[in-house]
């Protein structure tokens, strides 16, 4: 069920416990939307019953507001995920919330709006997620093993949690790369890691104006580095934040975060796979950890590993 800003919803005909939200731009077309109701009979949650928010890739800040108050009002919302607007939510509305968590304020975004009675609550499970998700196919070690580095391209949500996530690693690399196509958005992410105490000399803020500048970042990584399309192309819009002709470091791990949409950046990764000996991951894992940290916030539920498993075997049906 997908809809942009409705004046009011039913509770959900089952049970009489209301919905869950998710706010994106083209929720409609997330797997999320076959699966919800799958993960809501394996962990027994009140509601089988998600809507989707589609606020366009431009949304004014009074759209962000709307929603928010929406979800605020409205007693039959229990709470939302938040994906590609999750910054630009916390620039238009953080002020309707009434408690945001260190996460949240530090790097400027919102992705789990949940209920505590008339409280609501805003957090940012990316570093959270992105740490999980990371460490289910990196190797411990790997960093300190082999001296690899990170390359992050994009400096929006999940770049800056990325970024964040690995200064807190017990393995951290000798250096983390983040791009963006605007100084604004570099120095957003200096401020985070400013307020943060990240170690100095850690991340290195490199703007891009052209994917030949990126391409030639990727290339001069060390081998076994970390290479991650942080953008949302592929997904939200199409391309890639490189040219087709980029080369992978050998041994690298090539992360795409996303795991729907046209992945030219996956595409490209999967191209070199053989020849350049790389791991190429996508998003799916991601997702997994990413919807089942908000769905437990929302609905104040502890998760264990086991716990996630199953969700994530009542999810495969729907990956493609």
């Amino acid at each position: 069920m997908t809809t942009s800003l409705p004046a009011s919803l039913p509770v959900d005909a089952d049970t009489g416990a209301g919905y869950m939200g998710f706010v994106g731009v083209s929720t409609g077309s997330s797997s999320i939307m076959q699966v919800f109701p799958r993960w809501a009979d394996v962990l027994g949650l009140p509601t089988r019953e998600l809507v989707g928010h589609d606020l366009p890739m431009d949304a004014t800040p009074a759209q962000y507001v709307a929603m928010v108050e929406q979800i605020r009002d409205d007693p039959n919302h229990r709470g939302a995920l938040v994906t590609t607007h999750k910054m630009n939510v916390y620039a238009a509305a953080s002020d309707l919330f009434d408690e945001l968590d260190p996460f949240a304020v530090s790097c400027s975004e919102i992705s789990s709006i949940s209920k505590r009675g008339d409280r609501l609550i805003g957090r940012a499970k990316d570093p959270i997620t992105v740490d999980l998700a990371l460490n289910d196919f990196l190797p411990a070690d790997h960093f300190a093993r082999t001296g690899a580095e990170v390359v992050i391209l994009g400096a929006g949500g999940s770049g800056t949690a990325l970024s964040w996530a690995l200064a807190e690693r017990a393995d951290a690399p000798t250096r983390v790369t983040v791009t963006a196509r605007s100084d604004e958005a570099l120095e957003h992410l200096r401020a985070v890691h400013a307020q943060h105490g990240t170690a100095e000399g850690l991340i290195r803020y490199v703007r891009t104006d052209s994917p030949a500048e990126a391409a030639a970042l990727v290339a001069a990584a060390p081998a076994g580095s970390v290479i991650v399309n942080a953008t949302g192309l592929g997904k939200d819009r199409p391309g890639s934040p490189l040219p087709d002709d980029v080369v992978f470091p050998e041994d690298a791990y090539v992360w795409e975060f996303n795991y729907r949409g046209s992945l030219e950046f996956l595409h490209q990764a999967r191209a070199q796979e053989q020849a350049r000996s790389l791991v190429v991951v996508d998003g799916w894992r991601y997702f997994i950890h990413g919807w089942s940290q908000v769905v437990a916030d929302v609905f104040e539920l502890d998760l264990t590993l086991k716990i996630v498993e199953q969700l994530a075997e009542a999810a495969e049906f729907a990956r493609r």
